[in-house]
């Protein structure tokens, strides 16, 4: 049973659902995961931005905020790694 619910931001649902479904269907298992463990051994904290997270997924990255009081993982952004820091 998952831990943690997981939020999208309106903007990064939309990144997912621009992306081709071969892409989609490698990433969205990966977030799905973060339910059961938000702090993965292959997920980084970001540096100068606070309490942001960061997943590499091939040459994507997935941008989420956790909240450990109320048990959710948010999804900020899902983009290219060129455009994820901006």
């Amino acid at each position: 049973m998952a831990e943690y619910a997981v939020t999208f931001a309106r903007s990064a649902r939309r990144e997912l659902e621009a992306l081709v479904p071969a892409l989609v269907g490698r990433i969205f298992p990966r977030i799905e995961a973060l339910a059961d463990d938000p702090r993965p051994q292959q997920c980084l904290k970001l540096r100068g931005r606070r309490g942001l997270w960061r997943m590499r997924v091939g040459d994507y990255r997935v941008i989420y905020a956790i909240d450990d009081e109320e048990k959710v993982v948010d999804i900020i952004a899902v983009r290219h790694r060129r455009d994820a820091y901006r």
